[in-house]
């Protein structure tokens, strides 16, 4: 089954004998990098690893006229309905082969759990290896700006962060705690798997266009310390046909000098292949980037167990069983006023929904995020007990410390961030108006000052914080700065795009029955 999504050529595989089959079998012979990546459903047993729903490969073929082309196709492979034998064959095949450099971020988990699983479904000894191989936080602490005689820290970010700074787009995560092992999978769900696979290839890409731009792996002279990694990569000229222009020569260097790549026919051919096929295949830049930067993954047999923590069992064994769980709000909220409150909604969005109390924010709700990266538990009823929060979240498991903060946890049903919005609306009976939308900072929940600045008193406030576009200057706008964090916000296009985005989501433009 094939899929056209933002672009993207996605396909479907549920049978080994499926054309879409025989076409991943071409991709990956005919490729030179692919980006790796896996879903499940977490697994609550201490004592076995999870299953792998689906593992999504994506091909950068070596005879693709472009690099976002239908021939750089996005295969999901539905690891619950399709025979594993001939994949396992395949895989095994691939993850070994050098001539194909295979990406991924934080794959070795992801490597341990598939080993599993197909274990499990009699192909053992399962995986024990994959290169070579480049983590795309490995290119991420590469590709940061290094100031003379100072160390750069390494970095632990997550991958949407990574794709935000390097590709300058928004990778939406919201659907990584989805349950992968319902079937049939969602549109949403096929999109969100691809791109997560996707964006690996395309962020490898640009580093090789940087390494074919400059002639070495280092940042260009004339870029400040203070740059950010897209600007590193499009230098100083802020136009994205730079780095298009870079990564399309990359692209055409390596097409030029690379034949095409012959089948591989059997595991004892693949691993009998020497590296100098990498000398005979591929430019010297992608060699260099290779050699320089390529890695692998090792499993060792302790990897293959699953890690149990004595202490933690020992609590669940203790914990005495909870009666039945309701989840439907009950009521009232802390700040409704026949209890003493103020009539002001307030949320607190737990880790698994915090892309919520940004649109709660975009609303005029306020929504807070908890203070600590990694919350626990107690963590986050302190913080919602403490500033008279509802405290939303996805997590059954929280309806259990209810008693602690009685009518102040609600689970959300709905996955994606417009319905939890419409849920939340809808469940606590909040007003929204037009005026209200977009009055709160989307980035830390404060609140806008009064009177709006000049375009010259806005310069003012953002010298050494915030640059403001020369664009803006001629347009007499107003803008509006938060007392919080100080970030400032004008009525532009994608203000104008987002007022007209939750009007819609919220219905507002719909006039209830009987009125003029």
């Amino acid at each position: 089954m094939e899929v056209q999504k933002r672009g993207l050529s996605i396909h479907l595989i549920t049978s080994h004998d499926s054309p879409e089959f025989a076409h991943l079998n071409h991709a990956l012979t005919h490729s030179f990098v692919i980006g790796l990546d896996a879903e499940w459903k977490p697994n609550r047993q201490a004592s076995t690893f999870p299953a792998v729903s689906l593992l999504q490969i994506a091909c950068q073929l070596v005879n693709a006229p472009e690099l976002d082309s239908d021939e750089s196709p996005i295969f999901l492979i539905d690891l619950q309905t399709i025979h594993m034998p001939p994949v396992y064959e395949l895989l095994n095949q691939v993850f070994v082969a050098p001539n194909v450099l295979k990406l991924g971020f934080r794959f070795k988990q992801d490597l341990v759990y598939l080993s599993s699983t197909f274990c499990e479904r009699d192909c053992a000894p399962g995986f024990d290896r994959v290169e070579p191989f480049i983590d795309i936080s490995a290119i991420y602490n590469h590709l940061q700006t290094k100031q003379p005689g100072r160390r750069i820290p390494k970095q632990t970010k997550s991958l949407a962060t990574i794709c935000e700074e390097i590709l300058g787009i928004s990778l939406s995560k919201e659907l990584q705690c989805s349950d992968w092992s319902q079937r049939p999978l969602t549109e949403e769900q096929k999109t969100y798997a691809a791109a997560d696979a996707h964006c690996l290839v395309k962020i490898f890409n640009l580093f090789h266009a940087k390494v074919v731009r400059e002639g070495k792996s280092s940042q260009p002279s004339d870029v400040g310390p203070g740059a950010g990694l897209k600007q590193i990569l499009e230098k100083s000229s802020g136009d994205n046909m730079v780095t298009r222009a870079a990564l399309v020569e990359a692209s055409n260097m390596t097409r030029k000098i690379m034949p095409e790549l012959h089948s591989i026919q059997t595991t004892e051919e693949a691993n009998s292949m020497k590296s100098n096929n990498l000398n005979e295949q591929v430019d010297n830049s992608f060699l260099l980037v290779v050699r320089k930067h390529g890695d692998r993954i090792l499993l060792k047999d302790s990897d293959r167990k699953p890690k149990t923590s004595k202490k933690k069992a020992k609590k669940i064994m203790s914990k005495p069983k909870t009666s039945e769980i309701i989840e439907d709000w009950e009521g009232p909220p802390p700040w409704d006023p026949s209890t003493g409150g103020d009539a002001c909604p307030k949320f607190l969005c737990d880790v698994m929904v915090e892309g919520l109390a940004k649109h709660l924010r975009c609303v005029g709700i306020d929504a807070a995020v908890p203070h600590l990266r990694r919350p626990d538990t107690r963590d986050l009823i302190d913080q919602a007990q403490k500033e008279k929060r509802v405290l939303l979240t996805r997590d059954a498991k929280l309806l259990r410390h209810e008693y602690l903060i009685k009518n102040q946890i609600y689970r959300l049903k709905s996955l994606l961030k417009n319905d939890q919005l419409l849920e939340v609306i809808e469940t606590f009976q909040l007003k929204i108006s037009e005026d209200q939308l977009m009055s709160r900072c989307t980035k830390c929940n404060g609140k806008f000052i009064q009177k709006p600045l000049t375009t010259q008193e806005a310069v003012e406030a953002a010298k050494g914080f915030q640059v403001i576009p020369n664009c803006l200057f001629n347009k007499n706008l107003e803008f509006w700065q938060c007392m919080d964090c100080n970030q400032l916000y004008w009525e532009g296009t994608q203000y104008h795009n987002a007022v007209q985005k939750f009007i819609d989501v919220c219905k507002l433009n719909e006039q209830p029955e009987g009125d003029a």
